[in-house]
């Protein structure tokens, strides 16, 4: 019931972020961004993605401040939020980071959104309410695309103005603003990506729990009188090529047990792509069958061992999907 894109891309999730366990000191540098981004864009990946925090587990810098870094050096790859923590914000600067950000990356940015929640302190420090997350979010979505327009501005909602003829120059670089695509799996969040959004970025779902979601969101969206002439459909998954499924098993759980700070075994068996290059291209052709076209690889284990993981996923597992990506 949804347009979806006709064919699979691929992404990498992180820039700056280290993946768990590392052992050298965090000092994000410039050289280090210049040789990931050139990985990735030479490995033929698709996209780059980041995520966003305000207070994590492990240390994470903004967003949008990295992605204007990697803009400068890739100019094919599609950069990408997953997912920025709207209701945390007042969503007037964020417009205009936002649309900057879209003139930075020549038109290629889609601004993934979400209301997070597991980290309850960011919305104490923030001085958001945490049980607002949801109705903010969908408030501001609707707010942001009035702003990437460039016409004058007048809003007065339950969280934001009032607002009065306020114009933001200039408008956003693609026409209508950046892709919004939601995250959120509950089925409020389904009902909002249905009703507002361009598309919808989930993780830590099953290819069922998946298949299930879209049809969830095709019926918000069918009943919201929605006529969408494309809709994207992303997955964040949790990866890791090894030469057996245990070593890769026991290399996602020490990575995402102190990412998530629980532990996370009993999770990384249900969620994560994990094993030898057939296995996990066995994985993503589940989640492509149940509606996936935007795979996004969070690849684990050490930090020292993440440019192997890319390169490896690109020589062993991508060639296995060609069928699905040409």
């Amino acid at each position: 019931m949804l347009p979806l894109d006709d064919r699979l891309r691929i992404g990498i999730q992180t820039i700056h972020r280290r993946t768990e366990p590392a052992t050298g000191p965090w000092q994000p540098a410039i050289d280090e961004l210049v040789e990931l981004v050139e990985l990735v864009d030479g490995s033929g990946y698709d996209s780059l993605w980041v995520g966003d925090h305000i207070s994590f587990a492990v240390p994470v810098l903004d967003p949008l401040l990295q992605l204007a870094q990697a803009a400068v050096v890739s100019r094919r790859l599609t950069l990408g939020t997953s997912v920025y923590l709207l209701p945390l914000r007042h969503p007037a600067p964020v417009a205009k980071q936002v649309s900057t950000l879209d003139h930075l990356t020549e038109g290629r940015l889609i601004f993934g959104v979400g209301v997070g929640g597991e980290f309850p302190r960011e919305y104490e420090v923030c001085g958001v309410p945490r049980n607002e997350r949801g109705a903010r979010l969908s408030e501001a979505i609707p707010l942001l695309r009035r702003f990437w327009s460039g016409e004058p501005v007048s809003h007065s909602g339950r969280f934001y103005g009032p607002i009065s003829d306020v114009p933001m120059q200039p408008p956003s670089r693609q026409p209508g603003g950046p892709p919004i695509w939601c995250g959120g799996r509950s089925d409020g969040a389904l009902r909002r990506t249905g009703r507002l959004a361009d598309g919808w970025l989930s993780y830590v779902v099953t290819p069922d729990m998946y298949r299930a979601a879209v049809e969830k969101i095709a019926a918000a969206a069918q009943s919201a009188g929605r006529r969408l002439m494309s809709f994207g459909t992303a997955h964040l998954l949790f990866t890791r090529i090894d030469d057996s499924y245990d070593e890769a098993l026991d290399a996602a759980t020490e990575t995402l047990s102190v990412r998530y700070a629980m532990d996370f075994r009993r999770a990384a068996q249900r969620y994560c792509a994990l094993g030898s290059p057939d296995q996990v291209a066995q994985r993503i052709r589940e989640f492509h069958a149940a509606g996936v076209r935007h795979v996004i690889l969070d690849l684990l284990g050490p930090y020292e061992q993440r440019h192997d993981q890319i390169s490896r996923f690109a020589a062993e597992a991508m060639p296995l999907l060609r069928d699905l990506t040409a």
